[in-house]
């Protein structure tokens, strides 16, 4: 016969087993839900995703404070190039303003989950649905403001080299071809978002699309980068020895934008590649990327994706404080002379290389 004692014990340990197990059934439930859908309150956002979100937002911060006061000193400049150069600062100051806002607000503000997850537009049961839209068209416009940096880049570049190598062709203006490709590039973006609201699929779709127009895109640039670099070093090192003057300064400069223009898209066209490739297999098995976007995978993404992005903007500052700088100090040393005037071009010749010899990027 038990003494009271030991049934005592007993009947508490079979409770406190009882009870264990009762949570444990309830915690799991809701990780089960997720896993299939939609999380049902909360967030799933780890630690560790809650310090690199914040990390990013505060390097896009950092950025943003710079271009802005870069920008500014650069539009009491005079002088048509400055109109360029400002023009660059702009679209990094759009950009890093763009990724700031999507790092800083908390994700369980748009969306509950912090890996993506299937929502249908309009879908009464998960009103998350607005907030995955509202974050994926803010993750969108800040790639598109990023990549329209090398792309006005590219479009000079593409200008002046037609300038030299077909002088009686007739030239479009450099702004209405690069307005004309972004509005190109634009109108994707709005008739993505206008798949997903008429419901033809899902927000699975809509970052299927992007990862598939920013892989393209990026194989692109890659190539015309390389392409229009080699034909402008050819220019600006045959202009140089013809007028007598150094162009080593432009040819560094260009160097630099290749290197790390090149660098930035292929790592992307890689990893958008990568990640569509994954995208449509499982979407092709399964009929959902529920499985695609486990944490592991998607916060290796994001690393990659996003502090490339910031150490490409890093670099494009960098790039364009060092031109300012070359120019101080050549400005600068010229001032023992007459001030405020330059040599008068022979032909238009000359005076297309002396616009080549002044050239931003």
């Amino acid at each position: 016969k038990k003494s009271p004692k030991i049934m005592a014990v007993t009947e508490g340990v079979l409770s406190a087993v009882r009870s264990l197990a009762g949570d444990t059934a309830a915690d799991s439930s809701p990780a089960e839900e997720t896993n299939g859908t939609w999380p049902t309150a909360g967030s799933d956002e780890t630690s560790m995703e809650y310090w690199m979100d914040g990390l990013l937002g505060l390097a896009f911060l950092i950025t943003t404070l710079v271009s802005a006061k870069r920008m500014a000193w650069s539009r009491q400049q005079g002088g048509a190039e400055t109109t360029v150069v400002t023009a660059f600062y702009s679209l990094i100051l759009m950009t890093s303003i763009l990724r700031a806002i999507w790092f800083l607000i908390p994700n369980s503000v748009f969306v509950p989950s912090y890996v993506p997850v299937a929502y249908m537009a309009f879908d009464p049961d998960h009103p998350s649905w607005v907030g995955a839209f509202i974050s994926e068209m803010l993750l969108s416009a800040g790639s598109l403001c990023l990549f329209s940096i090398f792309i006005l880049i590219l479009v000079y570049w593409a200008d002046i080299l037609k300038k030299y190598f077909y002088p009686g062709a007739r030239r479009t203006k450099p702004m209405v071809t690069f307005l004309t490709l972004v509005g190109c590039l634009i109108l994707v973006e709005i008739l993505n978002a206008a798949f997903f609201l008429a419901q033809i699929y899902s927000s699975e779709g809509m970052i299927l699309v992007n990862a598939i127009m920013l892989s393209s895109v990026s194989i692109v640039c890659v190539c015309e980068i390389t392409i229009f670099s080699h034909r402008f070093r050819a220019v600006l090192k045959t202009l140089g020895a013809i007028n007598q003057v150094s162009t080593e300064s432009q040819v560094k400069r260009i160097v630099w934008i290749t290197v790390t223009g090149n660098l930035f898209f292929f790592t992307r066209a890689f990893l958008e590649a990568i990640f569509a490739i994954l995208l449509i297999i499982y979407w092709h098995r399964t009929g959902t990327v529920a499985e695609a976007f486990s944490h592991e995978l998607w916060d290796s993404y994001i690393l990659l994706k996003h502090w490339s992005e910031v150490a490409i903007l890093c670099l494009m500052l960098y790039i364009l404080q060092s031109r300012f700088t070359a120019n101080a100090g050549a400005a600068g040393a010229g001032s023992g002379g007459r001030s405020g005037y330059d040599q008068v071009p022979n032909n238009e010749a000359d005076a297309e290389a002396k616009d080549t010899g002044n050239l931003n990027v």
